[in-house]
């Protein structure tokens, strides 16, 4: 026989319980009252939907039983039922008729361990559980007290479950489970976890409260000492103000930008010091006055002197640095940058950043180095807008506020790298940068004024000629070609050898090698057009003899077969060697 079903939302109730329940559904009210008339029980089953259940899939597979006690009919037609729980059971086989649900219905039996130690232990755990978490959640924890105290089992359960307000998944998982112990398990997880997030919960209000305290403190321990010094007359705030408006009246700065800073500058008087809106107007007049408006590097080109520093400082490469010194002798005749670009093309090592900082020594300019690389916004060209978070000038302008000069030389490194996605095409912002009929107003978002570029000097470098034509169109290109054997041993003897020796220690005149060593590490240790391949090798030898010597320099011939012997040691330790290509450093 089937048993008439009473769909519950948000109600799991376990057995041996009596449950008042109040119903107003029309269609539920027909069906308590059916059973009713039949002397029969009500199953209370669980549903998943919020609204009444209109198939069977609605409703949970598993319920609880019951009889019914008594059913108060009400003036407004809603009834007051008591049930008495007496098992769970499963459902099968359910139906519905004109929205009356029924089904066949199987006990499922439960354990007789309600007594047991281990039991008794984890319902106090339970307990204890809640009442810590008291503190964070509002239970009521007496009631529940007597609830551990004189409840029998189900009712401790049933308890718990509502006061915690468990899922209804849960709870059904739990009214299924056919042992107390386990039941207490389920529901010791589901208290722990809860009280768990509430501690976690109850850190970060508390950190945010002492947040917002500490804030509020602040403020008035702030409003009170500019009180005090507005009394002494010593307002620390209205003297930052003094002191900036006179600063940017002072300032070289041309008078577009100047009257800019003063609309700025009007408005950070406007608004409360303690408002983001008043920092950020702040932070960008200061970077505003940063900027170096009208300060230059006033030394004089000496083309003889700039000759010996590149001579110095470079060996071959005679076609180069003659077209480097033309170009330096244009610039002492006409006063002016006006002209090429220079973009050196080579392979890694050949010296072509080397030779920008040495441009930079030979005419006493600030150097500042820009790597492109990867660089794929625009931004990085053209700053951001002071209205973002974060915001910030372009990497061009903060090149020019660290040179503390409008004219240094900037170096704009691995252009042929540079990339393009959805945040911008950055080739156009650069490509205006290089010109000099448009850099002589360039303007920087995050500064919103125009700056002139035309006294920059601006040399690229690339290791490929992989880049569109507009840009090649804006620049000279400048091959260096690889080093000759010859060319090679020559820098190792004038520069490289040297310089490992500063790096690992050594004093030069404990190091003999002559120039078939030399030619030995280049035919057999390195194969590329520069030379960093060359000076790692020759900076290998000398630590691995230091090495064997204890840390000491002792004086040393490096022969071939020292050469050999040294570096052999070198790649049985595990080094690789990059043997074929040129490798950045």
């Amino acid at each position: 026989m089937k048993e008439y079903i009473l769909p519950c939302r948000d109600l799991v109730v376990h057995p041996e319980m009596t449950v008042p329940i109040y119903i107003d559904n029309p269609v539920s009210i027909d069906a308590i009252e059916t059973a009713a008339s039949k002397r029969q029980r009500v199953i209370l089953a669980p549903q998943h939907s919020a609204a009444y259940p209109s198939s069977a899939g609605d409703i949970y597979e598993y319920g609880t039983i019951g009889e019914i006690a008594q059913i108060l009919r009400m003036p407004d037609g809603a009834i007051h039922a008591v049930v008495r729980t007496t098992c769970v059971v499963q459902l099968t086989d359910i139906t519905v008729a004109n929205g009356v649900f029924s089904a066949r219905i199987t006990e499922i039996p439960m354990g007789n361990d309600a007594g047991d130690s281990r039991t008794i232990q984890l319902r106090e755990k339970i307990f204890d559980t809640i009442q810590a978490m008291a503190n964070f959640r509002k239970f009521k924890i007496d009631k529940l007290r007597n609830v551990i105290q004189n409840y029998p089992m189900p009712a401790f359960v049933d308890s718990i479950i509502q006061t915690t307000e468990l899922d209804t998944d849960t709870a059904v998982k739990i009214l299924i489970t056919q042992s107390w112990y386990e039941k207490m398990v389920l529901l010791f997880e589901q208290v722990r976890l809860m009280y768990e997030t509430s501690k976690v919960e109850e850190n970060i209000n508390r950190r945010i409260s002492m947040q917002m305290e500490q804030g509020r403190r602040e403020a008035i321990l702030q409003e009170k000492m500019r009180a005090i010094q507005k009394e002494m007359g010593e307002d620390d705030e209205e003297t930052d103000a003094v002191s900036m408006r006179k600063k940017i009246e002072k300032s070289p700065m041309p008078a577009d930008v100047k009257e800019k800073a003063m609309s700025e500058w009007k408005r950070m008087r406007s608004v409360s010091p303690m408002s983001n809106e008043g920092g950020l107007i702040k932070t960008y007049l200061d970077e505003l006055l940063s900027m170096p408006w009208g300060k230059s590097d006033k030394s004089k080109i000496d083309i003889s002197a700039a000759r010996t520093i590149l001579d110095s400082e470079h060996s071959g490469m005679r076609p180069v640095k003659e077209r480097i010194l033309e170009h330096i002798a244009v610039m002492k005749k006409t006063g002016s940058l006006k002209g090429s670009i220079l973009c050196f093309v080579g392979a890694p090592g050949v010296g072509k950043t080397s030779l920008c900082k040495s441009i930079a020594a030979a005419l006493g300019r600030k150097y500042h180095r820009i790597s492109l690389g990867g660089v794929s916004d625009e931004a990085h060209f053209r700053g951001h807008r002071k209205t973002y978070i974060g915001s910030q000038p372009g990497r061009i302008m903060d090149a020019l506020k660290r040179a503390k000069a409008n004219n240094p030389v900037i170096v704009l490194d691995e252009i042929d790298k540079m990339g393009r996605d959805w945040r911008g095409d950055p080739e156009s912002a650069l490509l205006e940068i290089l010109d000099p009929e448009q850099n002589k107003a360039f303007r920087d978002h995050y500064l919103e004024v125009d700056f002139d570029l035309s006294n920059v000097l601006f040399i690229a470098t690339a290791n490929s000629l992989n880049m569109s034509s507009a840009l090649k169109d804006r620049m000279e290109i400048i091959e260096i070609p690889g080093y000759s054997e010859d060319e090679k041993v020559q820098i190792a003897r004038e520069h490289l050898i040297g310089r490992a020796a500063k790096d690992t220690g050594w004093n030069m005149e404990n190091i003999t090698i002559d120039d078939d060593a030399i030619r030995h590490i280049i035919r057999k240790y390195t194969a590329e057009s520069g030379v960093r391949q060359l000076q790692r090798e020759i900076a290998a030898i000398l630590r691995r003899r230091l090495l064997e010597n204890d840390g000491e320099d002792t004086p040393t011939e490096f022969t071939i077969q020292k050469i050999d012997d040294l570096l052999s040691l070198q790649q049985s330790a595990g080094f690789s060697k990059r043997i074929g290509f040129g490798v950045n450093l």
